[in-house]
């Protein structure tokens, strides 16, 4: 723990003595949380704003999938290779669930979300059951690593708590939170959300990874002899979690990342497309792709860049490490960020006033020497829920979830 001079000479060194305006205001618990954010302070990733946020894409081409048809083809020899792999306890999974319900009109972690009608199903409890169908299978369960953010940490653990893990082990299941960043105004300097305390957000969805090793999990991923990595998000309830095939295929392809992939409903859908970037595996956005790259087509008349991902990975953990080791791309974005003001009044601007700081899974794709696009059927294994109503929408996810058979 830094001492109020310690922090000072931190600060002054890099000319952010305004952090400790209102030191002397603060009760001595909360002294004690600015000191800590203060010496948690990542000054490398302040200095990211000098440096060019958008960076030049490379050349982009196509990147073809293991699709359906052949995975049909080949299901036995995908299936037996990831059970294998995972009764031999090499596959772990990561669930990222930071995120509120507040899009859903519900101020409470999102994947608590009753998308149950004439029962109780939560979000969890759906993802918990798609795990569980493969561990019944296996014959064994995976560790299951899920991360949450300050904001709902304790509510999330105790959810899982009450809901006695859903029948899963609970000496399976462990919890920790996400990294965050500070948000700094237009000149680089930090701001305060609160006088005690530095206006913070979530470090993005890349981030997973080194939060991971700070909170001391990946001395158990190693202990446990893990060494792939499935990553999944909260909000897609009909996600397929350690997919034995999805593993057994990565595995035989010799590939180090495997990626879940559905062909886009259209050209203008609004997913990020799997494709090679200088011939190595990248993901491009789908506000970056021109209307002359959605609209492409090959000879059989498909959309050449029409492999959507869904955010489910595969990752190698070495490689993982590698990454980290030699540090991620940091994404400088504008944001409108509630601050005090030099009067220690809250300030909430209507326009973008500072920079926030995130690092993003899908760098993570081109940091990797090689992916495997690994294609599924969208109607059984894509059903995001974004919304409350309309597209990718509470509703259109029941609908889904009852066309595979899930009592609602």
């Amino acid at each position: 723990m830094l001492t109020k001079e310690e922090a000072l000479l931190l600060l002054q060194k890099h000319d952010q003595t305004h952090v400790l305006k209102y030191y002397d205001e603060l009760s001595e618990e909360e002294q004690k949380k600015l000191l800590a954010q203060v010496a948690d302070l990542d000054w490398d990733l302040l200095s990211a704003i000098e440096k060019t946020n958008e960076e030049e894409k490379g050349e982009i081409t196509p990147l073809g999938a293991v699709e359906i048809t052949e995975i049909e083809e080949r299901k036995e020899e995908f299936v037996e290779e990831g059970l294998k792999a995972i009764r031999d306890g090499k596959v772990g999974c990561i669930l990222l669930a930071g995120g509120m319900g507040t899009r859903l009109g519900f101020d409470r972690p999102k994947g608590t979300y009753p998308i149950g009608v004439n029962r109780d199903l939560s979000i969890f409890e759906c993802l918990m059951n798609n795990l569980m169908e493969v561990t019944d299978v296996a014959g064994c369960s995976v560790p299951l690593y899920i991360m949450t953010s300050e904001k709902n940490h304790v509510d999330t653990v105790d959810f899982f708590e009450e809901n006695n893990y859903f029948g899963y082990p609970e000496g399976d299941v462990h919890f920790f939170v996400q990294d965050m960043a500070p948000a700094v105004d237009y000149n680089g300097k930090l701001l305060l959300e609160e006088k005690g305390r530095l206006a913070t957000s979530p470090n993005g969805n890349g981030g997973w990874f080194t939060s991971l090793h700070k909170s001391g999990l990946l001395d158990d991923v190693h202990a446990r002899g893990v060494e792939w990595l499935n990553i999944f998000a909260v909000d897609n309830v009909l996600q397929r979690i350690a997919d034995p095939a999805f593993i057994g295929a990565t595995i035989l392809s010799g590939k180090e990342s495997g990626s879940k992939v559905v062909r886009k409903a259209a050209p203008e859908e609004r997913v990020g497309v799997l494709c090679a970037e200088d011939g190595k595996p990248s993901i491009i956005e789908y506000y970056e792709m021109t209307e002359e790259m959605s609209n492409l087509r090959d000879e059989q008349g498909e959309l050449t860049y029409r492999f959507g991902v869904i955010l489910n990975y595969l990752f190698r953990v070495d490689r993982l490490e590698d990454i980290m080791a030699n540090h991620m791309h940091v994404h400088v974005v504008e944001k409108k960020i509630p601050f005090i003001d030099e009067k220690g009044e809250l300030q909430k601007p209507e326009e973008p006033n500072g920079y926030k700081f995130e690092t993003l899974i899908l760098d993570m794709i081109h940091m990797m020497d090689s992916n495997l696009p690994y294609e599924v059927v969208r109607e059984k294994e894509f059903a995001p829920v974004k919304n409350l109503h309309g597209v990718d929408s509470v509703d259109t996810a029941r609908e889904l979830l009852k066309a595979n058979g899930v009592e609602l």
